[in-house]
């Protein structure tokens, strides 16, 4: 990701623009708060969603990752769900920013709400990056604008039902999230989803990892796939070859 440049927000909340893939995504985020990096790179480029295919993104923020994969897959249908009105007008503009628009929605919504009549086992894929937090004892209080991102109010049980509920019968279940919570999304999702897949995600070669992505079929029936670790860092500096091109849009994340 590299910082483009400042700009002025819709109301008065102050943005920048951030670049992701290479330059071929452009993403307005607030200056205060959150602001969408690496987990989101990794996660658009685990979504492998074919021409016509449809994506759900469970708290999309401002798009960065609906945008990384509209960039990534020029024909998938996006649709993403905020509670955050306006990180959901964002996210819209930056969808049309970058030339989604006429193929990406963003609804405003609690992800802990049930999926309408119309959502319900409709998509092709169902995504997020949760809140890597549910208990607000185990982190010192979030600063202003973070709080949504790192906090899950309803717990990450409320975030696992809402994607495998809204993906199809087949469809494809995706997360990003800490490596030490993965027992816990496996028994979470074991209910409705299978066929897991697991990549491992490590800082440096030589440390555990901190992040996992798994992938699940909704009514999956195969083992459980540990692929090789991701590893993100040389301990002498940088990227690694393998993280760098996959952060610029060169490569996917096998799942």
């Amino acid at each position: 990701m590299t910082v483009a440049s400042d700009a002025a927000a819709p109301g008065s909340t102050p943005v920048r623009e951030d670049l992701f893939l290479g330059g071929r995504v452009k993403l307005r985020q607030p200056v205060r708060g959150y602001r969408a990096g690496m987990d989101a790179g990794l996660l658009a480029a685990a979504c492998a969603a074919a021409p016509g295919q449809s994506v759900f993104e469970a708290g999309c923020g401002a798009g960065a990752v609906l945008c990384q994969i509209g960039a990534r897959c020029p024909e998938a249908q996006l649709q993403g769900l905020e509670r955050d009105p306006a990180m959901a007008a964002l996210a819209d503009e930056n969808l049309t920013l970058n030339g989604f628009g006429d193929r990406g929605t963003v609804q405003t919504g609690d992800v802990a709400d049930r999926p309408s009549p119309e959502e319900r086992g409709r998509s092709d894929w169902a995504i997020s990056n949760p809140p890597f937090f549910d208990d607000p004892g185990a982190l010192r209080t979030p600063g202003p604008g973070k709080r949504d991102a790192w906090l899950a109010d309803d717990g990450l049980q409320a975030w696992l039902d809402r994607l495998s509920l809204t993906a199809r019968e087949g469809g494809q279940v995706l997360l990003i999230h800490r490596a030490d919570r993965l027992a816990d999304i496996l028994e979470g999702l074991k209910r409705r989803c299978g066929s897991f897949a697991v990549r491992p995600v490590h800082p440096f070669a030589d440390a555990p990892a901190k992040r996992v992505l798994v992938r699940a079929i909704r009514g999956g029936r195969a083992p459980l796939v540990l692929h090789p670790p991701l590893v993100l860092h040389e301990r002498s500096g940088g990227h690694t070859a393998a993280a760098e091109t996959i952060l610029q849009g060169e490569a996917s994340v096998i799942l």
